[in-house]
């Protein structure tokens, strides 16, 4: 049994304690928070974007809750330290709970810098527990498919891959882009990484984006550029928070193969549609969710001591540094240079 404790009970908090209780062998025992009323199990007002909101008070009768990390840290009974609090804190927890000896799991993105970033990657390289970035669309089943059927050339080499996750500015700490990073960094990411997951880091990045509300771009489309003949002829994401209030959540692929055509919608009942030889179909891969998928994968990692290599330290820094280049680049209108590791 892995005994789990969660520092930050906002929307992605409350959103893995849901997901932790959906799953075997592992337990949450302690939570913290530095607001006094959610560390007390007040959840209320945490809903989603993708998911609805869930449970508005946790179970505290079996839980220990408190403000200060450093107390969950000292809890012999924790093995799995779960990071969900703004990002410009991920590097203190994040080394403080690696230093530890605990295992650590810590939200996207990695961190709020690439220095930063770098400083987890070093605790991570020289820890005793095993640390994983929560990079959620690595383990969401329609995109899990797709890395597959790309990975094995099902339907042929990719010709051209383009992503689309819009919403409406999410309210609180997200609206600051000194602390978000805006939605270059929080929300467009998750493209970013799966980019880099399917095809390797880009050569260079060319893009175009607005700044909105928050000081930092809220809304980008990138061109990922690929030197090697091997990669697509275009890799493109869009993504942003700017949309108008009430527009909803749109997340979006459609990837061009050689024999087929995937297109994934998670506004349809049925996301993933794949059509080859003047045929339609969809794809049926469960009705699971990313959260559960990741949560699940760095349970089994650490019961069977083994480090996990879906997604790893390693890659969350990448993201971070291709993000880094596209923001020099909607800064500057020009083609950007992804720097080497």
């Amino acid at each position: 049994m892995v005994k789990v404790g969660i520092v930050g009970l906002g929307m992605m908090g409350r959103t893995h304690f849901e997901a932790y209780e959906k799953l075997e062998d592992v337990q949450v025992v302690a939570v913290c928070d530095i607001d006094p009323v959610r560390a007390a199990g007040d959840l209320a007002g945490t809903g989603g974007n993708v998911l609805p909101g869930g449970i508005t008070r946790l179970p505290m009768e079996r839980l220990k809750g408190m403000t200060d990390y450093r107390r969950l840290l000292e809890m012999d009974e924790v093995d799995l330290v779960d990071i969900c609090v703004p990002t410009p804190v991920h590097a203190e927890i994040a080394v403080a709970a690696l230093e530890a000896g605990k295992h650590v799991l810590c939200e996207k993105p990695l961190a709020r810098t690439v220095e930063e970033g770098r400083r987890i990657v070093a605790a991570a390289h020289k820890a005793r527990g095993f640390f994983m970035p929560a990079m959620c669309m690595r383990f969401w089943p329609q995109w899990v498919w797709l890395k597959k059927a790309v990975a094995d050339r099902t339907y042929g080499d990719v010709l051209a891959a383009v992503f689309r996750r819009v919403t409406s500015q999410p309210p609180g700490w997200y609206g600051d882009g000194a602390i978000s990073g805006g939605a270059i960094l929080d929300l467009h990411i998750h493209d970013t990484d799966f980019v880099c997951h399917l095809f390797g880091k880009p050569t260079s990045v060319y893009s175009r984006g607005y700044v909105r509300g928050t000081g930092q771009p809220d809304h980008v489309v990138t061109h990922y550029i690929y030197d090697d003949e091997t990669r697509p002829a275009l890799v493109v994401a869009e993504g942003g928070w700017s949309m108008a209030g009430g527009f909803g959540f749109q997340m979006r692929y459609t990837v061009n193969f050689e024999q087929a055509t995937a297109e994934f919608d998670i506004g349809l009942p049925q996301p993933l549609r794949l059509v080859r030889d003047g045929r339609s179909e969809t794809i049926d891969c469960g009705p699971e969710h990313g959260y559960i998928g990741e949560l699940r994968y760095f349970i089994q990692c650490i019961a069977r001591r083994t480090p996990p290599t879906v997604v790893t330290a390693d890659d969350g820094l990448l993201a971070l540094q291709v993000i880094e280049a596209e923001n020099r680049s909607v800064v500057s209108g020009r083609v950007v240079k992804v720097q080497p590791g």
